[in-house]
């Protein structure tokens, strides 16, 4: 094959050109070469040693540097999906997600572990973030400066959250974290029946009283125990009267005495 040469006629412009693109393509290629050995040094850092980069993982989880633990435990699921840290590293994941506010992530997370490992000893670990996951904890900023009523806002993820920590309770009642799980549920049970005695309130202020009476009645036999409930046998009362049916009000005001009597 003949290779084309360029003669002393060439313009000196376009010798200059096809020398600088030359150098262009040197240097890129040895930069691609650089960067390549670098990666596999960090990830040789990084994941070489298994058991070294676990450590270096949960310690940056330690250190509230959750992103850099994800990364190094997501790594290590990545090119070692069955070692025996395996099960313990998507705990770890399933933690770590929860506290660096990735909820969804640590949710989903928590889910595949439990399908994944159905008679695992730690499902209750796993069961307990899940519901911390969709917790809704107390007023935050905003609601705190403008004095907002809870109550009157729906209470997105706490309905999960309970039922969560109800099975937790239900299966686990010797879990480590059964005692913190009741807790909540006194918390989330209140939050609930709050929220659907602002409905039934305001189904009766507009003058649906059987919707109003159903969902007071709802919330009392769902959320019984809650502080709510006096408030639901009010609504009830009021919208039997309201119907009409004078004998089922006068039987739920004397509930509500026999109950509460000090209400």
């Amino acid at each position: 094959m003949k290779i084309r040469t360029y003669s002393s006629q060439t313009p000196p412009s376009i010798v200059k050109k096809l020398q600088l693109l030359l150098l262009v393509g040197m240097l890129a290629g040895v930069l691609t070469v650089l960067a390549g050995c670098a990666g596999n040094d960090e990830q040789q850092t990084e994941i070489g040693s298994l058991q070294e980069a676990y450590e270096k993982a949960r310690d940056s989880v330690a250190r509230k540097n959750y992103g850099r633990g994800i990364q190094i435990f997501e790594a290590i699921q990545a090119r070692f999906p069955f070692s025996d840290l395996s099960r313990q590293i998507q705990l770890e994941l399933v933690y770590a997600y929860y506290k660096s506010g990735n909820n969804e992530q640590a949710i989903e997370a928590a889910d595949t572990f439990m399908r994944e490992n159905p008679i695992h000893p730690r499902v209750d670990y796993a069961l307990y973030i899940k519901a911390l996951a969709y917790f809704e904890g107390e007023p935050g900023f905003t609601e705190r400066w403008f004095r907002r009523d809870m109550t009157k806002r729906p209470p997105e993820g706490v309905g999960q959250s309970y039922g969560t920590l109800r099975r937790l309770v239900d299966r686990y009642p010797a879990s480590p974290y059964s005692a913190d799980a009741e807790q909540r549920m006194v918390y989330l049970r209140n939050r609930l029946a709050a929220y659907e005695n602002h409905v039934a309130n305001y189904y009766l202020r507009r003058g649906a009283y059987v919707a109003a009476l159903n969902r007071a009645r709802s919330a009392l036999e769902e959320f019984h125990g809650a502080d709510g409930n006096v408030r639901s046998l009010t609504i009830m009362a009021a919208a039997y009267e309201k119907l009409g049916m004078t004998d089922l009000a006068e039987d739920t005001r004397r509930i509500l005495e026999l109950n509460f009597p000090n209400q």
